[in-house]
């Protein structure tokens, strides 16, 4: 790779670029050329980033000839990032990980990776215990098969009163007894579970998930400052997306959010898809924070990738107007009920990240790609364009669209 700058801005040029094909999609060793490569530290112009047996092994080779058996694929104009990584998605192509079918969730899956999403852990909604744990059974058989990095509890151990697009019937507090019951019922893939820590037994199961290697994230919660840092005390690590279902932060009284943002040892989640937050508290966390603590997520519901309508999202059904997700309740008008997570893809985040927010591109993919796989122990594996990494990777035109995604060093056709 050569000629690096800190460059983040696309420009106005139209990149021309078709995902192989053939025998081409299949070689044994692949050379991607002549784009803006992405690494954690700048831009690389004019890059080089060769592949083989699916694992990034390098740039250039400087070999007078390539083997037998090597395909080459000329970016030019385009921009090479590496695949994204969600930590927090609900369903998208009208399908949904809450449903507990195999088939719907790997509809949803697919969704995401023709956007780029490489790598996601697959997000449930408040339900009986017993529901949640068949879904983590089923779920549990995708991450085994590596179709998805783990399986995240998002609720029912919540605050009624920042349960958002929750049932408030089904919350209940955070029993340990009852926490161990959906890890165990995941089989070692559950990865993160979002809960309110000033709840009855909060502490405790803070406590336990770090004992099992679960993320514990503080979230849907009316928590207090003191508690909130009590809570990061116990092991909490993740903030389930800053800002949203939990107290605003006040001068007088910080609430969570300040404990969360100040804490070194704490991922912020956040949600930029113009809905969920105000692009100034979106630098706010980037300043306080900055792109080694943000994970930018979706946050994604059934209708990612699809258009408005009637969706559901667990027991509740959300209706979807100009692209934003609310819950659908006859005591309110039309479009005016709680916000439902997302119809966002991470794309279209980066997109806005940097188009719209003003971030450096490589901060953005930080945020999107690095960041997240570190805290789920997979940064030695993606995340990142580097030796040593898997081959997920994503083909951006100049407009910071996408146009190709390579998983494994194989290329996905694009829905």
């Amino acid at each position: 790779m050569t000629a690096t700058r800190d460059a983040a801005q696309p420009t106005s040029s139209t990149a021309e670029f078709v995902v192989p094909t053939g025998a081409d999609a299949g070689a044994a060793r692949t050379r991607l050329v002549g784009g803006r490569v992405v690494t954690p530290d700048a831009v690389v112009e004019n890059g080089e980033v060769v592949i083989e047996a699916g694992v990034i092994v390098g740039g250039s080779t400087g070999e007078a000839a390539e083997p037998a058996g090597t395909a080459v694929v000329d970016l030019d104009g385009c921009w090479l990032v590496p695949g994204f990584v969600d930590l927090h998605v609900h369903g998208g192509g009208g399908a949904s990980f809450s449903a507990g079918n195999a088939e719907e969730a790997l509809r949803a899956i697919a969704t995401h990776r023709a956007h780029g999403t490489t790598t996601m852990v697959a997000s449930t909604v408040t339900g009986a215990l017993d529901d949640l744990a068949a879904q983590a059974g089923v779920l549990s058989e995708l991450v085994e098969q590596g179709d998805l990095a783990g399986v995240h509890f998002e609720g029912p151990f919540i605050a009624e009163n920042r349960c958002g697009a929750h049932d408030p019937t089904l919350l209940r507090d955070p029993d340990p007894a009852d926490v161990r019951k959906l890890v165990d019922a995941a089989r070692g893939t559950a990865r993160m579970m979002t809960l309110a820590p000033e709840l009855p037994g909060g502490l405790a199961s803070v406590r336990l998930l770090s004992d099992l290697g679960v993320l514990a994230a503080v979230g849907h919660t009316d928590a207090s400052y003191e508690v909130t840092r009590r809570a990061i005390e116990a092991g909490a690590r993740v903030a389930t997306h800053l800002f949203n279902a939990m107290p605003p932060l006040a001068h007088r009284v910080p609430g969570p959010i300040a404990a969360l943002l100040e804490d070194e040892r704490v991922a912020i989640e956040l949600v930029n898809d113009g809905t969920h937050l105000h692009p100034s508290v979106l630098a706010l966390a980037f300043r306080s924070a900055g792109a080694d603590r943000v994970a930018l997520i979706t946050d994604a519901m059934g209708a990612a990738g699809m258009g408005d309508g009637s969706y559901p999202l667990g027991p509740l059904r959300v209706e979807v107007v100009d692209g934003v997700a609310r819950i659908a309740d006859e005591r309110t008008p039309p479009g005016t009920g709680a916000i439902a997570g997302s119809t966002l893809t991470l794309d279209r985040a980066l997109r806005r990240s940097v188009t719209v927010d003003g971030l450096p591109i490589v901060d953005a993919v930080r945020a999107l790609s690095t960041t997240p796989a570190r805290l789920l122990g997979l940064g030695d594996r993606v995340g990142s364009i580097e030796p040593g990494r898997s081959a997920d990777l994503v083909v951006l035109d100049e407009a910071l669209t996408v146009v190709g995604v390579m998983r494994g060093g194989a290329w996905l056709a694009r829905s």
